[in-house]
Order: structure tokens, then C-alpha cells, then sequence
């Protein structure tokens, strides 16, 4: 429905389709993140999933060593879920509209991934059955700097192989 020739109907457009394709899977992985720093993930709950597999692959496991695995587990898992996160916000900054986050999508990257861990961490300091704590929080931004230094560099290289010689 038109309201009057100066006002025309607004549709969709490709831009905001393809920022939104952009953006909400960075969204929905932030908002994975903040369920993942409740009760439902803590030691005690991953424990009842990670003790049961390990058994299964090694029987002879020792308590001892079960405790070591669980705890390396954990920690693989920061790493890995904050890498997802520089991937998924690299992915979003880079097709941007925005020219100046467009030009800044490494240093963009790097402020949420900083920001979301310790914010992530200080949520856990109010969780009962969690604790905050900042090595994990240093874990989480290593974990996502590694990703955004081999985003980084996979462009460097394409962008290296297609320059005139």
C-alpha cells in the first residue's frame, strides 16, 4: 500500500538481508556463550557427559587422570568457543555496510571477543554452582585471537596471490 508518491513502500532490502544473514549467527553464538556460563554447564553437569565417554573410549582410566581430562576438556572448550565467536565477528565486520567497521574489522573483532569474556566471567561470579575467574577469561581471548590471526592471515595470503606482479 502506497500512503502518497513522496512515501513509497519499503521493502527488504539485499543489504539488510545480507547484514542480518551476517549478524545473527554472531548473535545467536554470543547468546549460546551467555546460556553455556550458567548452571547447566558447570563442572559438575559437563563432568556427567565428558566421565561417561572417556570410560567408554578408555576403561582403565584412573580417577586421578579423569580429573586431568575433564579439566583440559573444559579449557579446550573456552578456546574453541570464543574461536567461533572471532570467526563469526570477523565474518560480520568484514561485510559490513559500514566502511570505517568494514576497515576495522580486526580491532572490532578484538574489543567484542575482550569485552564478551569478561563479561562472561563476572555473569559466572553470580552463578552458585560456577566461579569466575580471569585465567578463563584469558583463555576465551587467546582462543579467539588465534582465529582472528588466521582469518587475518588467510586474507593476507588470498589477497597476495591475486595482486599483479
Amino acid at each position: 500500500m502506497r500512503l502518497s508518491k513522496s512515501f513509497p513502500e519499503r521493502l527488504p532490502s539485499k543489504t539488510s538481508s545480507k547484514t542480518i544473514s551476517r549478524y545473527l549467527p554472531l548473535i545467536a553464538w554470543m547468546a549460546f556463550i551467555s546460556f553455556a556460563s550458567t548452571g547447566n554447564f558447570s563442572a559438575s553437569n559437563t563432568s556427567r557427559i565428558i566421565g561417561p565417554l572417556v570410560l567408554w573410549l578408555f576403561p582403565d582410566t584412573t580417577p586421578e587422570s579423569m580429573l586431568v581430562i575433564h579439566a583440559v576438556v573444559r579449557k579446550i572448550a573456552h578456546l574453541t568457543e570464543y574461536a567461533l565467536l572471532a570467526i563469526l565477528a570477523s565474518r560480520a565486520f568484514r561485510g559490513s555496510p559500514r566502511e570505517g567497521l568494514r576497515a576495522r574489522w580486526f580491532l572490532a573483532s578484538v574489543v567484542l571477543i575482550v569485552v564478551y569474556a569478561l563479561v562472561d566471567e563476572y555473569h559466572q561470579s553470580f552463578v552458585p554452582s560456577r566461579t569466575g575467574s580471569i585465567y578463563d577469561s584469558l583463555i576465551d581471548m587467546t582462543g579467539g585471537f588465534i582465529a582472528l590471526v588466521i582469518v587475518w592471515r588467510r586474507d593476507w595470503f588470498r589477497r597476495a596471490s591475486n595482486s599483479p606482479v
